[in-house]
């Protein structure tokens, strides 16, 4: 408790409370525009704390990332167009409510949604962090190997209809991460010096968010102004409330673990809530299609608790579960960060610093944004090319002052092709990212166990944790596999065609 009131009176300094509101207004700011989501909001804006301390970069990060969250949601309601596949189910019922009049509750009820669920999982992050890196740190290299390919696993295959697609994205994102010489001999580096030192994230990151997403959507771009509902002032009246607050804390409990595990992400516990809040809807149940609150209250809360629960693995062991996560990963090691246990003892004041300033973060969403709702609403009549055209040039302003090299540059184009590619043919982006990130560290971890053994193979699983590891994944592996043989059960990847079949229908 100590540690965290000392991070709170370091973030609540004038210098580091400006960060965390520039960072909130920014990524909502970003967040709220359609099609951009959390994570390419941070990606987009990575360049921005360059010439930043790190902890007040941190704490801009935790601002942009509650931010983008909270704008992801006001554009599935206004506009019918989630930012990303975890703002789905937002969209389904929170648009139906904005075209029936009730835009400013459905807005309220997301908003105060995850202020709720995001202040619950961040006290839990806070009280679970330090104590999972305690644990963590006694283990050897066979076990962060384990778990390393873990999350690798999980990423690609508990998310999405398509265990082949996943697969292909981190086949190449595991490639991307091999260029360079840091075992000591050039690999795929072509002869190119400029290569030597490995392909850097940040170009990699906002290559496959921003220059693929901008492709995508110029190549899809319709002509017709987009229809915005109107919206006033957030508010809800009794009833609302009365509807609200219990959808919010069971959203809450479905969000927090999922992100807390390696096979993390919003996706699974943003239907799950919604499922079980139609279920438990009673006498308003035909509401549902329609736009019933309960379908924007739980759904938005577990997402926010599933953004809180994500940070648990980032911290404690420095494994992202979502693109987001990747992304901050990414930028802590830009600073010679490198997350885990040892982050909790080299540097405690900052780390405190950065889980005080998600409270800080997460109030000043609720206290800046909900007035505002009406000015981000006006954001989204800025024309699409515009907009996007806007995007490619911070895009590539950001990919050049990264070495200030027009080589970046040139790599940006490769990898916001390669983006635009996946997004025709269905392939995730995920597992690339982390493919990328994990991928030299998976390595890392090998090398060492093996020189540790002499070569043994076998030292790979002389740990019981990576044991126990090894098995979850046989789970994930052969789990759904056995589960269709069993008549009349669902498994996660029928969960995972349902999330799917419901993003085609707000698409629609």
């Amino acid at each position: 408790m100590d540690a965290l009131l000392t991070g709170l009176s370091l973030a609540l300094t004038p210098e580091n409370l400006l960060y965390a509101v520039v960072g909130v207004l920014l990524g909502t700011a970003v967040g709220v525009l359609p099609g951009i989501g959390p994570a390419m909001t941070v990606a987009l804006l990575l360049p921005v704390t360059y010439n930043v301390e790190p902890s007040a970069a941190l704490i801009l990060f935790a601002g942009i990332y509650y931010g983008g969250m909270y704008g992801g949601s006001t554009t599935s309601i206004l506009l019918n167009t989630p930012g990303e596949s975890s703002s789905v189910i937002t969209a389904l019922e929170g648009n139906k409510m904005a075209k029936a009049g009730r835009a400013a509750q459905a807005l309220a009820t997301a908003a105060i949604g995850s202020f709720v669920a995001g202040t619950i999982g961040t006290i839990l992050l806070v009280a679970l962090a330090p104590t999972v890196a305690e644990w963590v740190v006694v283990l050897g290299a066979p076990s962060y190997f384990a778990l390393m390919v873990l999350a690798l696993i999980a990423v690609t295959t508990v998310l999405g209809s398509s265990r082949l697609r996943g697969f292909i994205a981190l086949a190449l994102g595991l490639t991307i991460g091999l260029v360079g010489t840091a075992t000591g001999q050039a690999r795929l580096t072509f002869g190119n010096p400029l290569l030597a030192d490995g392909i850097d994230i940040v170009v990699v990151a906002v290559a496959i968010f921003a220059v693929g997403e901008a492709l995508w959507v110029a190549a899809h771009l319709r002509r017709r102004p987009l229809e915005i509902i109107p919206v006033g002032r957030p508010w809800m009246d009794r009833a609302d409330w009365g509807r609200s607050w219990k959808p919010w804390l069971r959203g809450t409990a479905f969000g927090f673990p999922f992100g807390a595990l390696p096979a993390g992400g919003a996706e699974m516990p943003t239907f799950l809530s919604y499922v079980t809040e139609r279920r438990l809807a009673g006498k308003h149940r035909d509401e549902f299609g329609k736009g019933a609150i309960e379908g924007v209250a739980g759904p938005e809360a577990a997402n926010n608790a599933s953004a809180a629960g994500t940070l648990v693995p980032l911290l404690a062991i420095g494994l992202p579960t979502t693109a987001t996560a990747a992304v901050i990963l990414a930028a802590m090691q830009g600073y010679g960060l490198q997350p885990g246990p040892q982050l909790f003892e080299a540097e405690p004041e900052l780390v405190w610093t950065l889980l005080a300033s998600l409270f800080v973060a997460n109030t000043l969403l609720l206290v800046i944004n909900l007035p505002l709702a009406p000015v981000w609403a006006r954001l989204l009549r800025i024309p699409r090319p515009y907009l996007y055209a806007g995007i490619l040039f911070f895009a590539v302003l950001g990919a050049y002052s990264v070495n200030f090299q027009w080589f970046d540059v040139a790599l940006l184009c490769l990898f916001g092709a390669l983006g635009f590619a996946m997004r025709r043919f269905g392939l995730p982006v995920l597992p690339l990212i982390v493919g990328v990130i994990l991928g030299p560290r998976l390595e890392e971890q090998l090398g060492q166990a093996l020189q540790l053994s002499g070569g043994d193979v076998a030292a790979l699983w002389s740990e019981p944790v990576a044991v126990v590891v090894y098995v979850v994944i046989a789970v994930l592996l052969l789990g759904p596999l056995v589960l269709r043989l069993i008549p009349g059960r669902q498994g996660p990847e029928r969960l995972a065609d349902q999330v799917d079949e419901l993003e085609e229908e707000v698409r629609r």
